[in-house]
């Protein structure tokens, strides 16, 4: 099949679920807010897939980036700091702010920034996994004790009287999930990515040949957070509390991997449908059997690490452009 053919379905695909919210009903049913929950990992799993698929370095961290950019969120939206009664007083003119969304991830990628240059320069494989993991339990504990600035503990609470249906959440998650591929794919073809794929397949032949791998790798992952902080922005406006134990959980970070080795790491879209996939197996499981549902997710993963090792995209799930590797 050709790109130009691939590149058509999914846009019908991208069409098809924009023009869902018009089906009678739709924002009403389950299918719309699974939906919504599939696009938050979905882009989680495309900011992993980044740093780890396409860069090759394993990152244990990015729940912390997605809680970043949470606070960033909340801490901007609630009219508590920077913004001050503006925030207050107009709080419907800020819902999904794209300034704030945007410095969200800015927030994000700036701590990434900063921690990246020392594990990146220093570490490797497990051992810069082990110290991205640990900087995400640094970041946790530095907001439990953060005082008025974090709410300590029990977070920040956003004005929820905003919130009328799931639409804006619902097109909002689907028109990033898009630009997220997209800009992903751009930059793969870009001469970056063709660097950050020669860092990946073999750094010291890349630094022979005139790259600078560290600057290549600190910015992917510096990248890895903004998208993951934009996705942590995103449930702020869902979710309209921001605690240290719910966007600092380590499943924000577990989830979306999983979910990108099951689609297909290193593809573009086998981390949409990985995240489509095993969302739907959690979901599932929780509901037809609430109480054994760590087993069945436990046992989905297993099975397909056992038939699918290089995940979905060894089979193509029927599904055009799944394949393409950077």
């Amino acid at each position: 099949m050709t790109m130009r053919a691939s590149m058509s379905i999914w846009a019908v695909i991208a069409a098809a679920l924009a023009l869902l919210p018009f089906w009678p009903g739709a924002i009403d049913s389950y299918a719309f807010s699974f939906l919504f929950f599939v696009f938050i990992y979905a882009i989680l799993s495309q900011a992993w897939n980044l740093i780890a698929g396409f860069g090759g370095q394993i990152s244990l961290g990015n729940h912390a980036f997605f809680g970043l950019g949470a606070y960033a969120t909340a801490i901007l939206w609630s009219g508590n700091y920077l913004w001050g009664s503006l925030y207050e007083s107009h709080p419907r003119i800020y819902y999904f702010d794209p300034v704030t969304m945007a410095i969200a991830g800015l927030v994000a990628a700036l701590a990434a920034a900063l921690v990246g240059w020392p594990l990146l320069s220093k570490l490797r494989g497990d051992y810069f996994a082990l110290g991205t993991l640990g900087f995400g339990e640094i970041v946790k504990v530095l907001f439990v004790n953060g005082g008025d600035f974090t709410g300590g503990a029990f977070g920040i609470v956003a004005p929820s009287s905003t919130f009328d249906t799931l639409l804006p959440h619902y097109w909002t998650g689907l028109g990033l999930t898009v630009a997220v591929i997209i800009a992903i794919g751009l930059l793969m073809r870009s001469r970056y990515g063709l660097a950050l794929i020669a860092v990946r397949d073999d750094e010291m032949a890349a630094s022979a040949n005139g790259i600078d791998t560290l600057k290549v790798k600190i910015a992917a992952f510096a990248g890895s957070a903004f998208i993951s902080g934009v996705a942590g922005s995103l449930y702020t406006y869902y979710i309209f509390h921001v605690g240290p134990d719910s966007v600092f959980d380590l499943d924000w970070m577990l989830l979306p991997l999983m979910m990108t080795v099951v689609g297909g790491t290193g593809t573009l879209m086998g981390p949409v449908v990985g995240a489509f996939v095993m969302y739907a197996v959690f979901d599932l499981a929780r509901i037809v059997v609430p109480d054994y549902h760590p087993v069945v997710s436990g046992l989905a993963i297993i099975l397909a690490m056992l038939f699918l090792p290089k995940g979905l995209a060894r089979i193509g799930f029927g599904l055009p452009g799944l394949v393409r590797r950077g």
